[in-house]
């Protein structure tokens, strides 16, 4: 074990740390780098127009050489939707298990990338050494089937990389996580456990995936029309438990929205989900079955707006529609900052006739994420010599880092990190270390990272105050004006009622661009800021609103 003394274990987050969202950790041993997720985050209103937001990967490209593989948690988006565009910059292995390589693989198809990347399919239990990382694989629950906590032995002792998680005592598949492995880890000796901390702030434990299907066996066996759920597509064990309450009110079953039926497609190739044949139908012809013999499971839960069921509560869908008298379930939590399109959602159900349930204490939805007894149970199962709180916003992670001090972890080794911060682990010591290149990247349509802190400036702008454009004709050899100024509004004032201040407006801009005239003064770059600069102070005086200028100069 000599050697050991020498050795150093790095880790830097790129994603998932003071955030929910975009989770992505890099170690590195010896001259091995790997990958732990890769997922996206959805962008916040002030981020106009952006689809996405992934994580800067350019510290991974610096050291592109050195990276041996990325190592998937589960499919949930936000630990693999950042996977294709990183891959179509690196192209490196991708290790997951059964279920997270499947949804990946619909990724990769619409980005042209799944004939060139390999894909490695690991499973619970499986312990493999790739460069020099000695991964092993330990299954834990969570909303979706196939999860895995990572640890990674090392010469300086075993790192447990446990983002979502839950500790499900009567989980819909039978399969318990792995106390004993956790356990068995936690003897052997465990350096670092960087763990989830969704629900950090929330006392007790995380109810039984279970306890939601006795919900809906209640709630369908009352249901006299149409039954509509709404629920994550990813949360295979819940469609599973809607699946079965249907069956046994022996009701048919119809899947909207695109991500819903990808999944339901693939869970039942896989052999995740069971469906009997001759129950599910296809939605052209849900019309044709009694209302009291029809579910309805749809995407749109977090009243996304161009969801299904946004689209159905609005009359938008083509072949779907609400009726009096449907009874319709939204089995989720609205993520924090979604409350508003989803009430505005529930507040069209109810006009529409139907009868709602959408409340938290009513059992339809549970967490996959710990609850503040399972987290501490982790931490004694493992019992780490560090820890590091992942997977949560600040204030998560300081509840997670308060948890594991009063379990005994001591307070010099709990440590808060940031996103881009090197730690730095040797035999006996651990510190903070230099910061590498991070971030977010945005991704708008087609366009990865084009859209940057300045076009975002400029689209809150032209969304608060609107846009001006100045067109003025100027003599190329002495700088007279021959030619306007014109000026064009968008989104500012209506032209025809402010008539008298777009007058004022053009006799400022003629002017200044007089009296520059007079200075001598052609070059374009001054004439366009002094336009700018008058204009923007004169309309700010008469209005309180600080339109964009665009000053166009023509010269002929």
């Amino acid at each position: 074990m000599g050697s050991s003394n020498k050795k150093k274990l790095r880790m830097v987050s790129l994603g998932g740390i003071g955030e929910i969202g975009k989770n992505m950790m890099v170690m590195e041993l010896d001259d091995d780098l790997m990958i732990i997720d890769a997922g996206v985050m959805f962008p916040e209103d002030d981020m106009l127009g952006v689809d996405l937001v992934i994580p800067d990967i350019t510290y991974l490209l610096e050291n592109r050489e050195r990276i041996r593989g990325i190592f998937l948690t589960h499919g949930h988006e936000d630990h693999i939707g950042a996977v294709p565009y990183m891959l179509k910059q690196i192209n490196i292995p991708v290790y997951g298990t059964k279920l997270t390589l499947g949804l990946l693989r619909l990724k990769l198809q619409e980005h042209n990338l799944e004939r060139s990347t390999v894909l490695h399919e690991v499973k619970a239990g499986d312990r493999i050494q790739v460069g020099a990382f000695d991964v092993e694989f330990v299954h834990v629950n969570h909303s979706i089937p196939d999860v895995v906590a990572i640890a990674v032995h090392t010469p300086l002792g075993i790192v447990i990389y446990c983002s979502d998680f839950k500790f499900d005592q009567t989980p819909i598949d039978g399969k318990v996580a792995d106390f004993h492995k956790l356990c068995e880890l936690g003897q052997k000796g465990v350096l670092c456990l960087m763990s989830d901390s969704t629900n950090a702030e929330q006392p007790g434990y995380t109810e039984s995936e279970r306890t939601v299907g006795e919900t809906f066996a209640r709630i369908f066996a009352r249901a006299e029309g149409r039954i509509l759920v709404a629920t994550f597509a990813s949360n295979v064990h819940r469609l599973q438990q809607i699946v079965d309450a249907a069956a046994v009110e022996g009701r048919k079953i119809c899947v909207v929205g695109r991500s819903m039926v990808n999944v339901v497609s693939i869970s039942q190739e896989l052999g995740y989900l069971q469906i009997p044949d001759d129950m599910l139908i296809d939605v052209e012809d849900a019309d044709k079955i009694p209302p009291n013999k029809l579910v309805v499971i749809t995407t749109g839960s977090q009243g996304e707006p161009m969801s299904a069921l946004t689209r159905i509560a609005m009359a938008e869908h083509r072949k779907l529609e609400i009726s009096k008298g449907d009874t319709v379930i939204i089995s989720a939590n609205p993520i924090p900052g979604n409350e508003k399109s989803v009430g505005k959602i529930i507040n069209h159900l109810f006009k529409e006739g139907a009868n709602v349930v959408y409340e938290p204490h009513l059992g339809i939805h549970t967490s996959g994420h710990a609850n503040q007894e399972e987290l501490k149970l982790l931490l004694n199962l493992t019992r780490p010599k560090y820890f590091i709180p992942i997977h949560g916003e600040h204030r998560m992670l300081m509840k997670h880092a308060e948890l594991a001090e009063s379990v005994g972890v001591p307070k010099e080794n709990i440590f808060i990190s940031e996103i881009g911060l090197v730690m730095e682990f040797t035999k006996n010591s651990f510190q903070a270390r230099e910061r590498v290149a991070s971030g977010q990247v945005f991704v708008d349509g087609l366009g990865v990272g084009d859209v940057g802190n300045i076009v975002l400036r400029d689209r809150r702008q032209l969304s608060s105050d609107g846009i001006l454009i100045v067109v003025v004709t100027i003599n190329k050899q002495n700088g007279t004006v021959l030619a306007g100024p014109d000026i064009v509004s968008r989104g500012f004032v209506y032209v025809r009622e402010s008539e008298r201040l777009m007058e004022e407006s053009r006799e400022k801009v003629k002017a200044v661009l007089e009296e520059l005239e007079s200075q001598g003064v052609k070059e374009w770059g001054a004439l366009k800021s002094s336009v700018r600069e008058t204009l923007s102070r004169y309309l700010y005086e008469k209005t309180k609103r600080r339109p964009m200028i665009l000053p166009i100069i023509m010269e002929v």
